[in-house]
């Protein structure tokens, strides 16, 4: 089938929507309610209209079905006319605080007025007057700066299956918010931040911790140390530098992390590295003892926060290993001080991540001070006069936490995890590394459930990789009762796994997700060291400070409980 947009003729594929047809050919329809890659389940912003040839009115293009022979015109002055209108009104009741929004320079809403020319209030809108959602740890609500696309609504229950929000009210007094109006903090909200991450404006926005590393910065008396997770580098290579690798790219970043006041960097994916030596340790040994299976990862707070959420009877089933940023908090508090004579120097440990949720990770436990996004990272750069895309100063990471393996490279990507662990896991089942080279091809990929069976001295590991939140509620009890039974599952919270997680650049397109899995896949192959079990710094810290994997030390810094945090309801009034 094929349809004509503008002139153009385009190939059209099944189930396509002219919007998601004219992008793919490059052509650019304003929109705000739908995303990219999937059709608008509302159509409510019009911005998207179009003239179909034949059809006496304008048609949303977001839900708008094409078919074969279809002649589409995209920027008629009919079009632009009415376009002009719809985002006039919407900017009537906008609060007008652009100068010091978070969104400021990336709003969706002020792009679009530049696009079609709206350099004044034509109209005069009410005043919306909701309040402000500051509840959570990790995500801040700001109602009066919604425009109701439905983006996150979209987000939340469609995707990621959780359904903590959606549209209330009526009239002038719609908004988006949890049920009975509630904070985040009492919601079913598990913090993974899709909705932040897809949000035109400011109304739904990570909580800034900038504020408090660039005190901490200021602070003679205190050392400051980050830690940076193998997806922010696998990102930023998207900004248009010089730079093709993901190590390459770690150092520029610990040379403008250093630039700016920070005394050490560190790699996230050495605690990774320490991760898989405990939950392949864990594994076996709950295989060897009949154990609680599946035994699911805990590296994800947002699905761990679902499980103590919606599912605390799954609590048996997760991993008491801590995720790599909380090893990683916990090793540089305990070891760093000694190791670097800080003395009387107060130490603050700030992790640079790709997730919302590792922010209300660091409140509940202990080890890290400040968590900053991958976003956040623009509003450092900002108070520092620093451009990243032109920074060319590198700086090695720092020692004793400064060495990782490709494996723990992959901990960002969907199936990273898995793939890590089984490389480990064969390796102390059998003795000796997976026949073939250390890629587990079964563990790559995008499906939402990815089932396969890895043989290792006679035992079947039967293993499972869930992409996405979402897609875990539609296999969950497949993995509960399979049979055989199954193993080791990993459930990543966010699409594509940590390169799609909440605090990675506002964006709606997939592709990129996919462009940064792939470059975690590039820098294991081009790494020396491919396998946890052979990193030798992990070696020294097992025999220097931990012991062996799962024991008192070792439980004692990177292992962690679980609450059950389901609401207690006493009693029922009618």
């Amino acid at each position: 089938m094929s349809i004509t947009i503008n002139g153009k003729e385009i190939d059209v594929a099944a189930n396509e929507t002219v919007l998601q047809t004219a992008r793919r050919a490059g052509i650019d329809i304003p929109h705000l309610c739908s995303l990219d890659w999937a059709p608008s389940p509302s159509a409510s912003c019009r911005l998207c209209v179009v003239e179909v040839e034949g059809l006496p009115r304008l048609q949303t293009s977001c839900s708008l079905e094409a078919r074969d022979g279809m002649s589409v015109q995209t920027h008629t002055p009919r079009i632009l006319k009415a376009r002009r209108a719809i985002l006039e009104l919407l900017i009537a009741s906008h609060p007008q605080d652009c100068l010091t929004c978070v969104r400021a320079g990336g709003c969706e809403l002020a792009v679009l007025a530049g696009d079609l020319g709206v350099r004044e209030r034509r109209y005069v809108g009410a005043v919306k007057e909701h309040p402000i959602d500051i509840s959570s740890p990790s995500l801040w609500r700001d109602p009066n700066k919604c425009v109701l696309c439905g983006r996150c609504v979209t987000m939340c229950h469609s995707v990621q299956g959780i359904g903590a929000i959606d549209f209330v009210g009526r009239g002038f007094q719609t908004r988006v918010a949890p049920g009975f109006s509630v904070g985040l903090n009492v919601s079913d909200c598990v913090y993974c931040g899709q909705c932040a991450r897809v949000c035109p404006t400011g109304a739904i926005v990570e909580r800034s911790h900038v504020e408090g590393v660039v005190a901490a910065l200021a602070d003679p008396d205190t050392v400051v140390v980050a830690q940076v997770a193998p997806a922010v580098p696998a990102t930023l290579l998207e900004r248009r530098t010089k730079t093709q690798d993901v190590h390459t790219m770690l150092e520029r970043l610990a040379g403008a992390l250093k630039h700016v006041g920070f005394d050490a960097v560190f790699d996230t994916s050495f605690a990774a590295d320490v991760t898989v030596m405990e939950e392949a340790t864990e594994l076996l040994e709950r295989i060897q003892d009949n154990g609680v299976l599946p035994m699911f990862t805990s590296c994800s707070p947002a699905w761990v926060h679902f499980v103590e959420t919606h599912r605390p009877d799954l609590i048996p089933h997760l991993s008491t290993c801590k995720s790599p940023q909380q090893m990683a908090g916990a090793l540089i508090k305990e070891i760093y001080p000694a190791y670097a004579g800080l003395g009387d120097k107060r130490l603050v440990v700030v992790s640079i991540m790709p997730c919302t949720a590792k922010k209300f990770e660091a409140q509940e436990q202990t080890g890290v001070d400040y968590v900053l996004t991958t976003r956040e990272l623009d509003a450092l750069w900002g108070r520092f006069g620093v451009d990243l895309a032109h920074f060319a100063e590198p700086a090695p990471l720092d020692a004793p936490f400064a060495q990782a393996s490709g494996a723990g490279r992959l901990f960002a990507g969907s199936g990273g995890v898995m793939e890590a662990a089984v490389r480990t896991a064969h390796k102390l089942v059998t003795g000796h590394e997976l026949e073939g080279g250390p890629r587990v091809n079964e563990a790559r990929g995008s499906e939402g459930a990815r089932h396969f069976t890895i043989a290792a001295a006679g035992v079947d590991l039967n293993l499972a990789v869930v992409n996405g939140l979402g897609r875990l509620q539609e296999t969950l009890d497949d993995l509960l009762a399979g049979d055989p039974p199954v193993h080791f599952v990993e459930v990543m919270s966010c699409p594509g796994g940590c390169v799609g997680g909440g605090g990675q650049p506002y964006d709606t397109d997939g592709d990129a997700v996919h462009e940064r899995l792939e470059r975690l896949y590039d820098a294991d192959k081009r790494s020396s060291l491919r396998t946890s079990h052979d990193n030798a710094d992990v070696r020294a810290l097992y025999e220097d400070v931990l012991g062996r994997p799962l024991g008192e030390v070792a439980h004692r810094l990177l292992h962690r409980e679980y609450v059950d945090r389901r609401p207690a309801v006493d009693s029922v009034s009618v």
